[in-house]
């Protein structure tokens, strides 16, 4: 049996993983196992370089190489580590962030060389790909706005990603601009600007299509790591 994997991404405060929370509990409610996990991290190794790439104090000399190498090491172990597994288990995967965002981030934002960087992905990744991605999409200014009123609630968390400046940020949303124009039928950009029910809504309407038969005596489980939001 397959499962399903599902991945979201989206700049900085654009609702993303709102969004998969809310997907998350309605599958559940339904009977499906759900794997609810994010990036950097979603296993234990992953987590100490989430930590290393965002959270560290003594990260602020970290090359864009550094950087591309830790994000797709993290990937790699999550892969084999719980994804394989949960999709050859049947469970519906819902990832925040995969790829998609290495190409955006350290590919456009940081200017790296785009063939290098796919290199890196594809080895991190191997045959593994999300079969359906959800970009949330909202203006910088309403980024800015969420970044700033986010950093006011957890200035006791530091994230090295969300000092970046503007210049930064605009390349990522080309990145991602890009990427969708390039896989039309796997990414499914949403306006992110509107209200969480409307947009819950919008996804359910994604989702449902790609949606295999609930399996009998669906308990509605979730394994693997749990989502931090």
């Amino acid at each position: 049996m397959t499962g399903l994997f599902i991945t979201f991404e989206g700049t900085e405060g654009s609702g993303k993983s709102t969004q998969i929370a809310l997907l998350a509990q309605r599958l559940r409610r339904l009977g499906y196992p759900v794997c609810v996990l994010r990036e950097p991290g979603g296993t234990l190794i992953g987590e100490e370089i989430r930590h290393t790439l965002k959270h560290s104090r003594d990260n602020d000399l970290m090359t864009p190489e550094a950087e591309l190498l830790l994000m797709n090491a993290s990937r790699a172990q999550l892969v084999r580590e719980v994804i394989q597994p949960a999709l050859a288990s049947g469970q519906i995967v819902l990832c925040d962030r995969f790829h998609d965002s290495t190409v955006a981030y350290q590919g456009y934002g940081r200017q790296l060389d785009l063939d290098l960087v796919r290199t890196v992905i594809d080895f991190a990744v191997g045959d593994t790909r999300p079969r359906h991605t959800l970009l949330f999409v909202v203006p910088p200014e309403l980024s800015e706005e969420r970044r700033r009123a986010r950093q006011a609630v957890m200035a006791f968390v530091r994230d090295r990603f969300e000092e970046a400046d503007r210049s930064f940020f605009e390349r990522v949303e080309q990145g991602y601009a890009a990427v969708a124009a390039a896989e039309p039928e796997r990414i499914q950009i949403l306006d992110a600007t509107d209200s969480v029910d409307a947009i819950s809504q919008r996804v359910w309407q994604i989702v449902t299509p790609l949606l295999p038969p609930v399996p009998p005596g669906g308990a509605g489980r979730s394994d693997g790591f749990q989502l931090m939001i």
